[in-house]
């Protein structure tokens, strides 16, 4: 099992901010791409908090997201500090990969050919 050290961002009252690292972004935007591309996905919004950093996916820009991806630093060491979220707010999916984690996503992109 390995681990990611967070880097926090200082924010604009000079709290640390959690944010995702460029390497978790390639990974992110490499999926978003790929739905962008099916037709599934239109637009994303990027929310850097003091605790939680969110990946928000949306259909289209005036709605709620379809979905949250969130990272966590402190369940780093119990759940895992990924965690993809419904539109309800259930969670999908959690763990310490955030390559697995995706994973309940990219079933998406699965069809069926006739």
């Amino acid at each position: 099992m390995t681990f990611q050290s967070h880097s926090p961002v200082p924010g604009p009252g000079g709290d640390e901010q959690v944010a995702f690292h460029r390497t978790e972004l390639s990974v992110i935007l490499s999926l978003y791409g790929r739905m962008v591309a099916a037709g599934e996905w239109r637009d994303y919004g990027i929310s850097c908090l003091r605790e939680v950093a969110v990946f928000s996916v949306f259909r289209r820009s005036a709605e709620n997201p379809l979905y949250r991806i969130e990272k966590r630093p402190k369940l780093r060491g119990k759940q895992g500090q990924y965690a993809v979220l419904g539109m309800d707010g259930r969670i999908l999916k959690r763990g310490h990969d955030l390559k697995s984690v995706l994973r309940v996503l990219e079933r998406k992109l699965i069809r069926a050919v006739e």
